[in-house]
């Protein structure tokens, strides 16, 4: 046990009611992303009425990705210190976990166990090539490229995070789902953040500037939405811990601001490029 009993007393309450947290967590996650897609469009974005050149707004969409990188690796490298400072965050770690499967009702249990398969391997696969196919038919090249390579780019990334750290799963009994390989981080949630995310970016940037202003923001709460779910529901199903979870939002949201920056910087400077 952590020597300090707050800290452990406070793990065990939030693991003890995590379903309401993970509702709490997403009702004030939606509006914060909307918020910020707003100052995107808002700042970054450019208008018909602005004055400002198109690189200006380039140079905005590059830091706002620059931003996003440096949060995300930033995120992702204080865990990783933690977690190699000694046995404290894997102790805190075991008992939300312990918390969790105490304290989750099996309907639950059911209904993560349907969400965790729109994070899983051979899912993501295949929305990656029917999206790569799409793109290609409709003469989206480039854009296809940038979309395979963000989301092959992201499972080399995983694996090769998952080899360096080596951290072993936590005990999953319950049958519902079954995982093996290292725990850390968590494969569902970055592949989850980059795949669902670059989705809604590809699908902004493939449709008419009219009809994309409109679905534009429904789009990114469905990612967000999608994202943050899929990653909790490897908590709730005892296959990940939640550090494990969090490390994967930072490291998938890190390479997705780098896809994203990289398609941006395309267009710009390759006007036969994804629009």
């Amino acid at each position: 046990m952590p020597d300090n009993n707050f800290p452990a007393a406070l793990v065990q309450t939030l693991g003890a009611h995590a379903l309401l947290l993970f509702v709490l967590l997403l009702a004030a996650l939606l509006p914060l992303a909307a918020a910020l897609w707003w100052l995107f469009q808002r700042y970054a974005l450019p208008r018909d009425t602005s004055t400002l050149r198109p690189g200006v707004y380039l140079l905005i969409r590059l830091a706002a990705g620059f931003a996003a990188l440096v949060a995300g690796a930033a995120l992702f490298a204080g865990i990783a210190e933690e977690l190699g400072d000694g046995e404290r965050a894997g102790q805190l770690d075991q008992l939300f976990s312990d918390a969790v499967r105490e304290h989750t009702p099996a309907w639950a249990l059911q209904a993560f166990a349907g969400i965790t398969r729109l994070g899983d391997t051979a899912t993501l696969s295949v929305l990656a090539v029917v999206v790569a196919a799409a793109l290609l038919l409709r003469g989206r090249r480039w854009l296809a490229l940038a979309w395979l390579m963000a989301v092959g780019g992201n499972a080399l990334l995983n694996t090769t995070l998952k080899a360096v750290f080596a951290r072993t799963r936590p005990l999953h009994e319950d049958g519902l789902i079954q995982a093996g390989g290292w725990s850390f981080p968590s494969g569902h949630s970055s592949g989850a953040v980059v795949v669902y995310g670059m989705l809604a970016y590809v699908l902004i940037r493939s449709l008419p500037p009219a009809l994309a202003r409109r679905v534009s923001l429904p789009l990114v709460l469905l990612a967000t939405a999608t994202a943050f779910s899929v990653g909790c529901s490897r908590i709730f199903l005892q296959v990940h811990f939640a550090t494990d979870v969090l490390a994967g939002f930072a490291s998938g949201s890190a390479w997705l601001a780098v896809c994203v920056a990289s398609v941006e910087w395309a267009r710009h400077y390759r006007p036969s490029g994804p629009r």
